[in-house]
């Protein structure tokens, strides 16, 4: 059996750390100079908690700003969890980070596009931190960067 390198899922969990140590630096140190994020990730994943008036809202897609108000920033191996305020209501949401599909950096013009991965149909929209998955998509053919398609031949 031939090893077969996947250098899609490689360079797609890569990414996905870079995502992770930037809001565990963010989560110690809080922002620095001019810093802030704007996320975007699957709504549509039993593996998002977001409060359902949200997720009716944005039944998809969704972005977030982490900037001027955001609270109680955790960083695990496997996403992160915020409180924000929407419509003046803190809300603590959860987002693995295979639910991310947009990271930007505007202060620096940093950012970073992932393919979305396939989202769970079984209808449970709690919060799933404890489940020890590794930064890779949940499937090899889901591991494509968007950002490096123009390196790649045809």
């Amino acid at each position: 059996m031939a090893l077969e390198l996947n250098y899609d899922r490689m360079v797609q969990k890569a990414l996905l750390q870079v995502v992770r140590d930037t809001l565990a630096l963010t989560a110690k140190n809080g922002l620095v100079g001019a810093h802030h994020f704007y996320l975007t990730f699957q709504t549509n994943r039993s593996d998002v908690q977001l409060p359902e008036k949200l997720r009716e809202k944005y039944p998809e897609e969704m972005t977030i700003v982490l900037q001027h108000q955001f609270w109680d920033l955790e960083v695990t191996d496997t996403g992160f969890g915020v409180t924000l305020s929407f419509d003046d209501k803190h809300e603590k949401i959860w987002i693995p980070y295979i639910a991310i599909v947009n990271f930007l950096d505007p202060s620096v013009k940093f950012g970073l596009q992932f393919e979305a991965t396939e989202p769970e149909s079984n209808g449970d929209h709690g919060p799933k931190p404890d489940n020890k998955r590794d930064l890779s998509p949940e499937t090899p053919s889901s591991g494509k960067v968007v950002t490096l398609d123009a390196f790649r031949k045809k």
